[in-house]
């Protein structure tokens, strides 16, 4: 396989991961429930009936952690801080224990000269918010915001690069619309508000994180290339609507003010416009894969059909993989909000495989190394094109809990064997630490 191509001396090397996916230790140091906690225990909700409750081990394990991110020789590491490990109910006193486990992680970072890039929220909100109505109640913003400022304050002095929100747009679909991840609600439309909401907390967020003297705050969207099925009418204004849906309901409002499918909904309030449009220092993407959609069928409860993408590889968890689309995306994104949009950061990018452990303890995960490869070779004409893009965190640095799906997904540079906790750096480890040698 040839080197890659050369990217800026400044382009920022990263993984990244998610607290509840990763940390285990669900009721140790005075952590409180989430809405993660009550899903997976829920039976039926979660594929084999896992649970995050043990994971990754991480909160025990960092130190093993953090020494493979300095091998693997990133510039930065994106992880996610779980709120009910600060603030067990959301709200009021923070758990100190909860803030001195991200302390040391984050001083343990930067004494091996990597960036911490910490995620305010990723899913795991504290059950007793969702039991207060969650993300439906307009509170739950204010409760965001102010967690924010409990942690900028506790870790502001040694991290320079926040995110507040992770895929508001998955977590209001799957988890309020669709009812396939917590907190499980099925309300199809009228989860509407759970957008407008995270996105108000997320301006807040901006907000506390600025007085607290945050230098670079970012939110990270999932974005996806819309292609309609084909040239009809129809299916051109099926894609149409499904871009609205996922991309500009969660874009428009923070790179432009705008927000036209909640216009007039009771939820939006005087003022909340430009809160949510409270400038950004950098906007996270979260690349996966194209999204081919056509015309609803009749009798259809939603207002297009998600078909597959056909005659391309797919990931183990079936998901097309079309490195072409990330520059699409990117140059898509680049024309529609030219003159507003900020530089970028691909914020997670990465692939499930089927990893077989041969009898010599390796892992030739090829088909994860041919997806990097490409993707970055995608990436890197995008830059060429005019893209200011100026970092690319792998999903990711650990196999994890792989949210609804178990420990069946495993999208890991890293093997984890859940029943001993071993680590073992697979072949895509070693060609990634040898291409980011070569960057330098």
């Amino acid at each position: 396989m040839d080197a890659l191509p050369s990217f800026p001396s400044s382009f920022v090397w990263g993984v990244s991961t998610a607290a509840y996916q990763i940390e285990g230790a669900v009721s140790e140091d005075g952590r409180g429930p989430s809405i993660w906690d009550t899903f997976a225990h829920t039976p039926g909700r979660v594929r084999d009936g896992d649970t995050g409750d043990v994971a990754c081990d991480h909160y025990h394990r960092w130190p093993e952690d953090v020494a493979l991110l300095s091998e693997l020789g990133v510039d930065a590491y994106r992880f996610s801080i779980a709120w009910p490990r600060v603030q067990p109910d959301g709200s009021g006193a923070v758990n100190p224990k909860g803030l001195d486990f991200y302390d040391r992680l984050v001083d343990e970072l930067v004494a091996r000269g990597i960036a911490a890039v910490p995620t305010l929220f990723h899913w795991d909100l504290p059950q007793a918010l969702e039991d207060a109505g969650g993300w439906l109640n307009r509170e739950t913003s204010y409760r965001f915001a102010e967690y924010a400022a409990a942690v900028a304050d506790r870790l502001g002095d040694r991290v320079g690069r926040w995110i507040t929100l992770n895929e508001p747009i998955v977590h209001m679909a799957q988890g309020y619309a669709f009812g396939t991840h917590a907190p499980g609600r099925e309300l199809m439309f009228d989860a509407l508000p759970v957008a407008h909401h995270q996105l108000l907390g997320h301006g807040l967020a901006v907000r506390a994180l600025r007085a607290g003297g945050a230098a670079e705050v970012m939110i990270t969207n999932n974005c996806t290339p819309v292609v309609p099925a084909s040239d009809s009418e129809a299916d051109l204004a099926a894609a149409a609507v499904y871009d609205g849906f996922h991309n500009r309901l969660f874009l428009d409002p923070v790179l432009l003010g705008e927000n036209p499918l909640l216009d007039g909904a009771p939820c939006v309030r005087d003022g909340d416009r430009e809160i949510i449009a409270t400038p950004l220092d950098a906007l996270g993407v979260n690349y996966y894969n194209p999204t081919r959609v056509a015309a609803a069928p009749d009798g259809s409860p939603l207002p297009f059909e998600m078909l597959p993408i056909e005659g391309v590889p797919t990931t183990a968890f079936g998901w097309p993989v079309v490195p072409g689309g990330l520059r699409d995306l990117l140059a898509g994104l680049h024309d529609r909000y030219a003159g507003t949009l900020p530089p970028i950061y691909i914020t997670e990018s990465g692939c499930s495989t089927v990893d077989e452990v041969t009898p010599d303890g390796r892992i030739h995960d090829t088909a994860r190394i041919d997806y990097l490869d490409g993707h970055l070779r995608a990436l890197h004409q995008a830059i060429g094109e005019g893209v200011d893009v100026r970092g690319y965190f792998v999903w990711s640095l650990l196999d994890n809990f792989e949210w609804a799906e178990g420990y069946q997904q495993r999208f890991g540079l890293v093997r984890v064997d859940y029943d001993t906790q071993r680590r073992t750096p697979k072949d895509s480890f070693g060609w990634l630490r040898a291409a980011l040698r070569d960057q330098r």
